[in-house]
């Protein structure tokens, strides 16, 4: 079973949450959340990104960078721009893009549900970042970017979220992208014991995106138990923010790929050694179809090089069709290509491969290449949803960059408060 909890989030009031909601943290460099930011002082980038309100030359590390987050966090705070909720409830979080619809509880899911596996993950973190996020919930002594969760979906589950969807919305706007945010405050009492109740029954949640978040705040409420004598178990640092969406409306984005060059190798001499691997062939659009090339199954690669794209079909015997993670399209294409190939051995660090998620487009991918500044780009089929919850049931780590959620949580729509 897993343990949520309703809480007292701490939220803009309705007149300025445009004003206020973001983009994620890590979706933008500083300067791009510098130029956003501009003109635009209620901006939760001036918590979240605080960086933005000092020097250009300051460390995004640095003390200062995290004081001044609590600072702006005050501020907004101190004008009545943030207003906490007078007691615990859950909410409800409806994106809309385009045609697509995805409806997700927020909800306070337990850092000790996370230490004990039965909140699962499927990426490693990098401790900088994730050293980056406990300094800013310690310095805010608040949570203020929620964790992207998904549990599989039940029939009383989703009844259960058609229910809680009857309410009167608290905020109802449009922001970057034409995506739609609507987010409705659950009152009734009985409501909030039944979400509770029915999320007793569940076996695990899955971290969709937030893998950093997460682990951050689980490590936070390890240190604040271990500082406080009289931990009792139920204080607000023993859970962490999060949303969480039953699977059936998910949808994960194709997470491209660009490599600057072809290792010495000239263009034939590439060709030819990838037809070791895959089967490869110009890729001819039918007069009804986009000209770039988007696999349409798995274990199939598009190819931009030289102007033209291919199609690449990974030939059979050539990867594990049992193996979770050896199965999983990001890793054929590492192990088959872009490894023994272009000699990218840790695409984490090495600089010559860049990744490109499948909302810019495959349009982005032609323009990378035909600058010069790439020499080929790889179109990949979306990792699927039973794929992600397959490798987290099994305890291992997909590689780097196979997933893309959209649309993204705002940041600041709603904060839980640690003390």
């Amino acid at each position: 079973m897993v343990d949520i909890k309703p809480f007292r989030g701490l939220r803009p009031v309705p007149e300025h949450v445009e004003e206020v909601s973001s983009l994620p943290y890590d979706v933008l460099s500083s300067e791009e959340a510098r130029q956003r930011a501009a003109g635009h002082p209620l901006s939760f980038l001036h918590v979240i990104k605080p960086e933005i309100d000092l020097p250009a030359a300051t460390d995004p590390h640095a003390p200062e960078v995290y004081s001044k987050g609590r600072e702006n966090l005050e501020k907004l705070i101190g004008q009545s721009i943030l207003k906490q909720d007078e007691s615990p409830h859950f909410y409800l979080y409806r994106l809309q893009m385009n045609d697509r619809v995805q409806t997700g509880l927020v909800a306070l899911a337990s850092a000790v549900d996370y230490l004990e596996g039965r909140i699962k993950k499927h990426e490693h973190t990098r401790p900088d970042k994730e050293q980056d996020r406990v300094n800013l919930m310690n310095s805010l002594d608040a949570q203020t970017g929620p964790v992207f969760l998904m549990v599989r979906d039940t029939q009383e589950i989703g009844q259960l979220m058609t229910q809680c969807a009857d309410a009167e919305p608290v905020y109802d706007f449009v922001s970057d992208y034409d995506i739609r945010h609507t987010f409705t405050r659950i009152d009734d009492p009985d409501l909030l014991d039944r979400i509770e109740n029915t999320f007793r029954k569940v076996d695990a949640l899955y971290v969709a995106d937030g893998h950093h978040r997460s682990a951050a705040a689980s490590r936070v409420y390890e240190m604040r138990k271990k500082d406080n004598p009289s931990h009792q178990g139920d204080e607000p640092y023993n859970y962490f923010l999060s949303v969480i969406f039953p699977d059936s409306q998910l949808h994960i984005f194709d997470y491209n790929r660009a490599v600057r060059d072809l290792n010495g190798l000239s263009t034939d001499e590439f060709l030819n050694r990838l037809k070791n691997q895959f089967d490869a062939s110009l890729y001819q659009a039918g007069d009804d179809a986009q000209k770039a090339c988007r696999p349409e199954s798995l274990h199939r690669f598009g190819m931009y090089l030289e102007g033209k794209w291919y199609l690449l079909q990974a030939k059979p015997g050539t990867f594990s069709e049992t193996d979770p993670i050896g199965q999983l399209d990001v890793t054929i294409l590492q192990n088959n290509l872009l490894t023994p190939i272009l000699g990218i051995g840790d695409p984490r660090t090495d600089e010559r491969i860049h990744f490109v998620g499948g909302i810019r487009g495959l349009t982005e991918l032609e323009q990378l290449v035909d600058s010069g500044a790439y020499q080929v780009a790889f179109s990949m089929h979306p990792t699927r949803i039973d794929q992600l919850m397959t490798v987290a049931d099994a305890n291992l780590v997909m590689p780097p960059k196979s997933t893309w959620f959209e649309p993204k949580l705002r940041s600041g729509l709603i904060i839980h408060m640690l003390h």
